[in-house]
């Protein structure tokens, strides 16, 4: 009987190279949800995180395209959301990004829809 093993989802490529741009351009409060043992999800992995404002949230989407590519060579299948850049969605197929302002965040509350899946919060980088 052979036994499966899961990889953290913090160690997969393309998960850590979206949080590091993510930290690169201070956006904070990072929630990864592994979504890999629920039924029917559009993806692996959903990132959650914020800026403090449209500006930032347009960066933070920018700087995490830009170091995809460079670092994986792999760009977003998708990208919805920077005309207001007040909740950016860019779809990697496994891995699905979400950029909020802060009050869209609370309104629309991923974390809360996805509760039954495991969620790992990554520390504010000071």
């Amino acid at each position: 009987m052979t036994k499966k093993t899961t990889t953290n989802i913090t160690t997969i490529p393309l998960v850590k190279t979206i949080v590091n741009a993510i930290q690169d351009k201070k956006g904070q409060d990072i929630t990864l949800i592994d979504l890999r043992g629920m039924e029917g999800t559009i993806a692996q992995c959903f990132i959650v995180c914020q800026g403090s404002s449209p500006t930032q949230v347009e960066a933070i989407a920018s700087e995490v395209s830009d170091q995809v590519r460079e670092a994986l060579r792999e760009k977003a299948i998708g990208c919805v959301g920077l005309e207001q850049a007040h909740w950016v969605a860019i779809d990697f197929a496994d891995v699905m990004l979400h950029i909020f302002v802060p009050d869209m965040r609370q309104y629309y509350d991923i974390e809360g829809l996805w509760q039954d899946a495991p969620q790992t919060q990554i520390p504010n980088l000071d």
